[in-house]
């Protein structure tokens, strides 16, 4: 059995439909039906530390499993640390520089790199032990030993397609399934993790995105054989593995309502969901909830929605008036609380830009640390116009 059995489905745009679920799209929609709407909007997205590191590891074990090691020596050692280092390097640059490219960005954190670093390690360590070779140390490894390796792997970064187009995923890897003697017993669709491991097994979300995987590759593959899909947690280097009954029929159906329309899709608002949404600045459900106690607030981090009262542009200090709902549509009407705020880095920039633009419209202010009756805007914080969207703007 070899990777040119494998059906990936539909390549060079061939019966690719002008929308796809994916298990990103699809878990996104789930969450919050708008949340997702919004997402599809062309809007600035926003990029921090963890998306850096997965994207430096993942795009490293990449390049050193592609790597042709078939003309060099089976006896040679040390050349995997040497290797590793240096591809990672190079990614690492490259997420630096398109973090900066990006205008929504927390700080860069220079110490991350040793997140990474440690990410692909442990990554490539649950590769090596998948062949059976186990606590030997990367300068030992022989280019023999890493041979086995890529014999197990079938698939790297390959992406599915369904054969009408309307389901898409891309695997990190797709490996050989063998017993203790060696033999070929299946296919591992095998999902890197960077970020927090589960506390016991897996979310409902996280395993339903597996077996998506799972279930797509079975689908364009009717000759398959047993296949087990795993996330492989990099930090605590723990392989779990998804199981259940398909999802292939729930994924069609998902399809269905996932065809942009004009006006925007029903807002759901709840804690995690809004918690950790990106779009919020453009989402007046979310600015209702807030206020009508929908969603509880952070006694520590708030979202705010303000407009300018001062601002010392040279020192980085600001005084806020904090704005009210009055309407549905992200109407405001002045409240009788306003603070003081602090502010450096990204947030102090892009005040300072909307300042220098001409901007004297409402402000949606991410994540303001409070302390007492002043606020912190830093790294973490981010300033946006406040600009509901209430038709899509997507061409």
């Amino acid at each position: 059995m070899g990777a040119e059995r494998i059906d990936w489905g539909p390549s060079n745009g061939y019966h690719i439909q002008e929308y796809q679920l994916s298990p990103s799209s699809w878990n996104r929609y789930e969450e919050c039906p708008r949340k997702y709407w919004l997402s599809r909007q062309g809007l600035p997205k926003k990029i921090g530390m963890p998306i850096v590191i997965g994207n430096a590891v993942h795009n490293s074990v990449e390049d050193i499993c592609n790597i042709d090691m078939s003309n060099r020596n089976n006896s040679e050692k040390d050349w995997l640390p040497k290797l590793s280092a240096e591809i990672l390097s190079n990614h690492w640059q490259l997420q630096k520089d398109m973090f900066f490219e990006i205008t929504r960005h927390s700080g860069w954190k220079k110490k991350s790199y040793i997140k990474a670093k440690e990410g692909l390690n442990k990554a490539l360590s649950m590769l090596l032990s998948q062949a059976k070779i186990i606590d030997t140390d990367f300068s030992e490894i022989t280019i023999g030993m890493w041979n086995k390796v890529r014999e197990m792997i079938l698939a790297n970064e390959g992406t599915l397609n369904s054969k009408c187009g309307k389901l898409m995923g891309r695997l990190d890897l797709l490996l050989k399934d063998v017993d203790e003697q060696g033999n070929e017993i299946g296919w591992i669709v095998v999902d890197l993790k960077t970020g927090r491991p589960p506390k016991g097994s897996l979310s409902e979300t996280v395993n339903r995105q597996l077996r998506f995987y799972r279930d797509l590759l079975i689908l364009i593959n009717p000759n398959h054989p047993p296949i087990r899909t795993e996330g492989w947690y990099t930090s605590n280097q723990t392989m779990y593995e998804a199981t259940g009954p398909s999802v292939t029929e729930d994924a069609f159906r998902a399809w269905e309502s996932i065809e942009l329309t004009e006006n925007p899709f029903e807002a759901t608002p709840q804690e995690f969901s809004c918690g950790f949404c990106e779009w919020k600045a453009w989402c007046p459900k979310w600015f209702l909830a807030i206020h009508d106690d929908t969603l509880k607030r952070h006694k520590t981090f708030n979202d705010e929605v303000v407009t300018l009262i001062n601002f010392d542009a040279e020192e980085g200090l600001a005084s806020f008036k904090i704005m009210l709902p009055d309407g549905i549509n992200g109407e405001l009407r002045a409240s009788e609380k306003s603070f003081g705020a602090f502010l450096s880095n990204q947030p102090l920039n892009q005040l300072r830009e909307l300042q220098d633009k001409g901007y004297e419209g409402p402000l949606f202010l991410g994540s303001t640390r409070i302390d007492g009756g002043i606020r912190h805007l830093g790294d973490w914080s981010e300033i946006l116009p406040w600009d509901p969207l209430l038709k899509s703007i997507r061409k």
